[in-house]
């Protein structure tokens, strides 16, 4: 299964798109039997317009692969603005911080020191005991 996710893409991206995959939802595609060779020319497309995607707009590919972390295989052109990291075989997406993200607040939270449970916390209960 492939899944390909468009967002403020020109009309060529989807009607290529729509050439090869069903658009099942607006901007988001899929190919449940696309083989290898035909996600890398899908691939080899998206790159070749990639000059054309706005700031805003991207492409996001998404399939099974034995290889990848997850047995999910990820390629993004444009938006979303993360980087996609494999961090001991799992996809984890990271961004830098922004204006907009509170820094001081979040530097706060990275010195604090984290509380210590004790034996009456009942988060640390079994499902067992609470339900007795």
């Amino acid at each position: 299964m492939t899944i390909l996710v468009t967002r403020n893409t020109p009309a060529r991206f989807g009607g290529f798109l729509c050439s090869c995959m069903l658009e099942v939802a607006p901007g988001v595609f899929v190919g449940p039997r696309l083989n290898k060779a035909v996600r890398e020319r899908i691939w080899a497309v998206m790159l070749e317009w990639a000059e054309q995607i706005p700031s805003d707009g991207g492409v996001v590919m998404f399939w099974k692969s034995r290889e990848a972390p997850l047995g999910l295989g990820i390629r993004t052109l444009g938006w979303p603005k993360k980087e996609i990291l494999d961090l001991e075989g799992l996809w984890l997406s990271r961004r830098d911080l922004t204006e907009a993200h509170h820094q001081e607040e979040l530097k706060a939270l990275l010195l604090a020191e984290e509380a210590h449970p004790d034996s009456t916390d009942p988060t640390l209960q079994s499902g067992l005991e609470q339900d007795e």
